[in-house]
Parts: C-alpha cells; structure tokens; sequence
C-alpha cells in the first residue's frame, strides 16, 4: 500500500500486541487496510521490546495474556514511551480499575470493529481514515 495515499499517516504507527496470534493477523490487516503502519508482538515483553526500537504512536494491547497481562504492559509502556496513548482489548469488560486506570481507552473485544478507528483517530489527531483504494 502506498503511503501517498494518506500521507498524514506516514508517521502513525501502532503497536498491537495480543497472545493469541490470529486476533494480532486480523487486527494487522484491517488497521493496514486503513494505511496504519502495524507492529504486532506476541507477547508483552516483545512489545515492549518493539517499543523501544520503533517509535510508536499508539499502543493496543490485550488484558489477558500469560506472563505479562496488559496491566503490566501498560506499566513498563508508561516508563519507556509515555506520550503513546494506550487503548486496552479483552473480550471480557470484567478489567480491574487500577489497569482501566492505566489507559487511555477500553474497548471490549466484540466491539472492535466499531470502535478501533475511532479511538485511534481520537487519541492520534482526530482524523478517521476511509479505506485505502488501489486505483
């Protein structure tokens, strides 16, 4: 996909980092298709390490993930990129008020489709993107 297609989004760059790899595969091409360009990281330590070798304009990460949940992720991304805005997924609202805290936005995971762009746009520059065409 050519970055001449919205150039205001040649800097936006996010990282989706979830355990379970088809949902990261998904996430990717969908936001791609919009123009974002996509990390995805397995793991919360791969994100994070991702994190510090990428600048990243907003992170998504996953709550339940075995060895580190998404509130310890949005901990250690607040120490290493604080100004990235943090949205939050899990396919349960059942999420402790301390890791809501830490976020910028929640999103239940059977909402995605819905309210993805729109969080991103709001935190990275209030434009919402329109899918990208090859002419």
């Amino acid at each position: 996909m050519s970055s001449s297609v919205y150039p205001e989004l040649q800097s936006a760059v996010l990282l989706c980092i979830d355990d379970d790899k088809d949902v990261l595969e998904c996430e990717k091409a969908f936001l791609e298709s919009f123009g974002y360009t996509v990390l995805t990281a397995a793991s919360g330590g791969k994100g994070l390490e991702l994190a510090s070798m990428y600048p990243v304009d907003v992170v998504i990460v996953d709550y339940f993930m075995p060895e580190m949940n998404g509130q310890e992720v949005a901990i250690e991304m607040r120490r290493l990129n604080p100004q990235a805005p943090i949205i939050m997924l899990s396919a349960t609202v059942d999420i402790p008020e301390q890791a809501l805290k830490l976020v910028d936005v929640f999103i239940a995971k059977d909402r995605l489709a819905s309210q993805l762009l729109p969080a991103i746009a709001q935190l990275h520059g209030g434009w919402v993107p329109q899918p990208a065409c090859e002419a």
